[in-house]
């Protein structure tokens, strides 16, 4: 059917809505689901024609599918970028652009506080094919400029960090990238680009676990990666299609359907993590609230100036521990805490309408050693929250249970 065209300027709210493909001949509202793996061709000259990349049209979903498309052009709308990319995950889009940008004899810079998986993959895994990796502090831009080589072709950096939301300057480490003749990756699963558009101030490309906020009720699994179309697109694409990266059509569905209430959502939960962690702050058994939104942040100034005046939805705490106590206390003591709440979710997945809670030390940052778990600032006391929509009061008293009766 026709349709009267977008108008151009609309603001992220609307876009969130409204971008997609055009509605099939038969007009539905709801963006449609198409749950196939191939696409029948009209005659033979024009299925040679659209496998040969000389006439558009779908083929076979691995390489694109309606409603895949229609998730990546919300996305790539939202982030304000040429283009994205779906992937099966957020690990498989850090893969695909580690595998596109890199090869071996490269060198690329990261941030040494970031998901557990992510180091893993970028430091261990990519070392196997000739890709050598330095881990820097996340907020030492001069340690970042110091770790540069000739062959550093890539920096890495995740903008809140996982757990501890530590923060980088994403214009400053893009002169610095630039400046080397290097391309700036920004994982943007934290903030999403309700918060911050990290292309906006310099970075080449974005990546999102869009299992987390993009979905925001954690029903799928799903990645993406945005930017420009001649790298994007054209390269990173490519990869994705011939290695088989790609997204199911019913998770870039689910995802659609999760931008859609993405706006609402990250403001609400940023709002009411804001209040919960101010709260933390003053309870006795609390020894330190990590959250940017908080003016005892290292980096409240840039998270106001960064994140369109929010610190996000996710927080995490120290719990205290009684004078020279060891490791072994600290885990238990969090382990208290945690196992007494009954609201709270018991998980790993942040980013959910449901609130969630997790030790990082012994989950999402497991499998690090203890020496790469004391470089990112991850102690055994260590506990993340990720802020649903529940009522404060509720979320308040849950945490008190466990809180308020440790010895």
């Amino acid at each position: 059917m026709t349709e009267r065209p977008l108008p151009p300027g609309l603001h992220p709210e609307t876009l969130a809505v409204r971008q997609a493909l055009p509605r099939s001949p038969w007009g539905e509202h709801c963006e449609a689901l198409f749950m196939t793996s191939s696409f029948i061709q009209p005659d033979c000259a024009t299925a040679a024609a659209r496998f040969a990349n000389q006439q558009e049209g779908y083929t076979y979903s691995r390489t694109s599918n309606p409603t895949v498309s229609s998730f990546e052009q919300r996305l790539a709308a939202l982030e304000g970028t040429e283009c994205a990319v779906a992937t099966s995950t957020g690990m498989s889009a850090i893969l695909l652009v580690a595998l596109t940008t890199l090869q071996a004899g490269d060198h690329l810079v990261a941030s040494q506080s970031m998901f557990g998986s992510t180091i893993k993959l970028l430091g261990s895994e990519m070392a196997r094919f000739g890709v050598d990796t330095t881990f820097v502090p996340q907020t030492d831009a001069a340690a970042w400029k110091a770790a540069i080589r000739p062959n550093t072709k890539l920096l890495f950096a995740e903008t809140p960090t996982n757990p501890l939301t530590d923060l980088c300057d994403i214009q400053e480490l893009a002169d610095i990238a630039h400046n080397h003749g290097a391309l700036l990756v920004v994982d943007n699963s934290f903030a999403t680009p309700i918060l911050q558009r990290p292309t906006q101030l310099g970075a080449d490309v974005v990546v999102h676990a869009g299992t987390k906020f993009l979905d925001g009720q954690g029903r799928v699994m799903i990645g993406a990666v945005c930017g420009r179309l001649n790298l994007v697109d054209k390269v990173m694409g490519t990869f994705l299609r011939s290695g088989g990266l790609n997204a199911a059509a019913y998770n870039a569905w689910t995802a659609m359907k999760g931008l859609e209430t993405l706006s609402l959502r990250v403001k609400a939960q940023s709002a009411a993590a804001l209040e919960l962690a101010t709260w933390l702050e003053g309870h006795p058994q609390v020894a330190r609230v990590y959250y940017p939104g908080l003016k005892s942040h290292p980096q409240h100034a840039l998270a106001m100036r960064q994140q369109n005046g929010m610190g996000g939805g996710v927080l995490s705490f120290d719990v205290k521990a009684p004078a020279e106590q060891g490791a072994e206390v600290l885990r238990t003591r969090a382990f208290h805490v945690i196992d007494s709440t009954r609201v709270c979710s018991l998980t790993a997945n942040l980013g959910d309408v449901k609130t969630t809670i997790v030790h990082p030390a012994s989950t999402s940052h497991g499998r690090l050693s203890e020496e790469q778990r004391q470089a990112a600032g991850i102690g055994q006391g260590l506990v993340r929250v990720s802020v649903g929509l529940e009522h404060l009061d509720d979320l308040k008293a849950d945490l008190l249970r466990g809180l308020d009766t440790l010895d």
